[in-house]
């Protein structure tokens, strides 16, 4: 039972993440990636809790959610650095 309920609540994230993301403009998507960083911080702390489940399959699907919060997080904050970097001057960027 308790599968087919994180089953249901990962279909439905899925399903409004793709409608979100869908309708916003192109000049928007690196800052709303910027700002995504701290939902996936709350996803990586779902991901430790499933990770610790009495199911196998659970902890199997935890680990792999934590993996990819994790890439998740990692390559926002690297965009978010390169995109910052845009925005220094040229006597900043060579210190």
């Amino acid at each position: 039972m308790d599968i087919l309920l994180l089953l249901f609540v990962f279909v439905l994230a899925a399903f409004l993440g793709f409608e979100l993301i869908q309708k916003v403009p192109s000049q928007l998507h690196t800052p709303l990636m910027s700002g995504s960083n701290a939902i996936s911080g709350i996803t990586i702390v779902g991901a430790i809790l499933a990770v610790r489940s009495e199911s196998g399959l659970g902890m199997w699907i935890g680990f792999a959610a934590l993996v990819l919060a994790t890439i998740n997080v990692v390559g926002g904050y690297m965009v978010t650095d390169r995109m910052l970097g845009m925005f220094k001057g040229k006597d900043a960027k060579k210190k």
